[in-house]
């Protein structure tokens, strides 16, 4: 058996061990109409483990993709529910999870970059940690759950967040890097102009080294190790783990990179931006934003073939090894017995481009920026193991969701809205519209929806309110949009209608409320 078959043959025998803005007060709650608690009263309390994976675009294989060994991912969908047409609320770290976390919409928090923290930010919102802890959880937090890690210390965690860059003894530096090579380009730049942070260096390296090596590897170690603490202490958990990989840098152990040979990857086709595509609408000036803040790249759209070749295959080298990280830790949980009455939430916190466009990382309000991978087991549903879910859902759902799931009032401050209906029943009616949104400084907000198989964006200038771009794409053969058909007369009524339904980026209130009216 090669290497690539040796180490995939590992990683399935893995798998198949353990296949608002305002304060607002406990008292201050409602359920949702027509949201049916799964659990009772007199059943012990069911424990919650949230997994975050940075950077996670739907290329698994669960999601079709044959090009992406991710076995453990796999499994877990097939024990849950897959969510086919999952978005965030913005597609850049910080507003993302922010967002999730406290059941809040970009809008109302007021956060759509990386500058602000929740809790100097917004210091009375109610957060989904905060809200189990004040209701008897045990409330931990593992690698990167906020982006800003130390985000709800004293307030939503029962002890201080964890992080792998607290280790005293960790061998990488900088942004996780291990090869001295790595080292000697930490913060030097290698073209007139760039700007690079002391800790970044290369976009990727491969050393042999184990797992824990890395950060990651260290974050599955104590998720593992806090899971046996969890069961000896006997109270019900709300565990979050944050994996950082795939996000740049792509540093993963040599043995995953060798589970993708140059030769088995493919330059996406799309190398410009959608025809008729307005200004604002692209993440910077040649699409590489992000990744060109990185020693080596060079600042030229596309980028050189052999260059973008090595990219992919580090993304999807770092995919595999997040995937093995989190197949030891579902095994632990498995192993500890504490499966059965564990409600595991695993979810990328917003998309990517690897190419698409010859551009890479998020930052935009297309579909491949907007749309990431959620996957809900709730263990009392074996029944329903291996549901795909094709309804659209947002990731602002998954707060009132996990409430609803463990019998605790859906707080009135959450904006989203609890799926647990579709956990029962996939084929029921639900959302008309995801909303997400994304700035572009200074005086601009792109609104955008995905509704049946368009993309509907409108740009609003803020100090106006005036609509001064659309842009509609047809995604019903691909996520790749090819031409902008917004100002076409032909599909004039079609902007018309998802105009309205985008209401300037508040038409998420009233297909809420049609939701939440009960039928007759």
């Amino acid at each position: 058996m090669g290497l690539i078959g040796k180490h995939y043959a590992e990683m399935l025998a893995l798998a198949a061990v353990g296949a608002a803005a305002t304060s607002c007060s406990l008292k201050d709650f409602s359920m949702i109409s027509g949201a049916t608690p799964a659990a009772k009263k007199d059943t012990k309390p069911l424990n919650v483990l949230l997994i975050a994976v940075d950077d996670l675009r739907v290329d698994l294989g669960c999601y079709g993709d044959k090009n992406v060994k991710s076995p453990n991912i796999d499994a877990l969908a097939a024990r849950g529910a897959l969510f086919e047409s999952a978005y965030c609320q913005q597609a850049v770290c910080a507003p993302s999870r922010i967002s999730l976390l406290t059941g809040l919409r970009p809008d109302t928090t007021g956060i759509v970059d990386l500058k602000h923290p929740l809790r100097k930010t917004r210091p009375n919102t109610l957060s989904m940690p905060q809200y189990f802890k004040e209701n008897g959880y045990t409330t931990i937090s593992l690698g990167k759950i906020y982006h800003h890690y130390n985000d709800d210390n004293g307030i939503g965690w029962s002890e201080p967040a964890w992080h792998p860059e607290d280790l005293e003894n960790k061998k990488w530096k900088g942004e996780g890097y291990l090869d001295p090579k790595s080292w000697a380009m930490m913060g030097k730049p290698t073209r007139p102009g760039q700007k690079v942070r002391p800790g970044k260096g290369p976009a990727f390296e491969a050393p042999d080294v184990p797992d824990e090596a890395y950060p990651d590897g260290r974050t599955a170690i104590k998720a593992i190790a806090t899971l046996e603490r969890l069961k000896k202490a006997g109270k019900p958990f709300f565990l979050g783990v944050g994996f950082k990989k795939p996000h740049l840098p792509f540093n993963a152990p040599k043995k995953y990179w060798d589970m993708y040979p140059e030769s088995s990857i493919t330059i996406p086709a799309q190398k410009d931006w959608p025809k008729g595509m307005p200004p604002m609408a692209p993440n910077g000036k040649n699409g590489n934003w992000e990744l060109s803040n990185y020693p080596g790249i060079p600042d030229e759209r596309p980028l050189p073939a052999h260059l973008a070749k090595t990219l992919i295959r580090g993304y999807r080298a770092c995919t595999t090894f997040t995937d093995v990280q989190i197949g030891k830790v579902i095994a632990a949980l498995d192993k500890l017995g504490l499966a059965d009455n564990t409600v595991i939430v695993l979810f990328g916190d917003h998309g990517w481009k690897l190419d698409e466009y010859s551009a890479w990382c998020k930052h935009t309000n297309f579909e491949l920026d907007a749309h990431a991978p959620l996957i809900v087991i709730d263990p009392r549903l074996k029944n329903k193991a291996g549901e795909r879910i094709k309804s659209l859902v947002e990731f602002v759902d998954i707060f009132p969701t996990l409430c609803d799931l463990c019998d605790l009032p859906i707080p009135k401050s959450c904006e989203g809205t609890s799926f647990t209906p579709l956990l029962n029943n996939p084929n029921l009616p639900w959302k008309e519209a995801a909303f997400s949104q994304f700035p572009r400084w200074p005086h601009f907000m792109g609104y955008t929806i995905r509704s049946g198989k368009w993309r509907y964006t409108e740009w609003i200038d803020k100090p106006t309110g005036q609509i001064k771009a659309r842009e509609l794409y047809d995604h019903s053969k691909s996520p790749i949009a090819t031409v902008n058909l917004a100002n076409n007369p032909e599909y004039a009524p079609i902007v018309d209608k998802l105009s309205k339904l985008i209401d300037k980026g508040q038409g998420w209130r009233e297909i809420r409320g049609k939701l939440e009216t009960p039928k007759k």
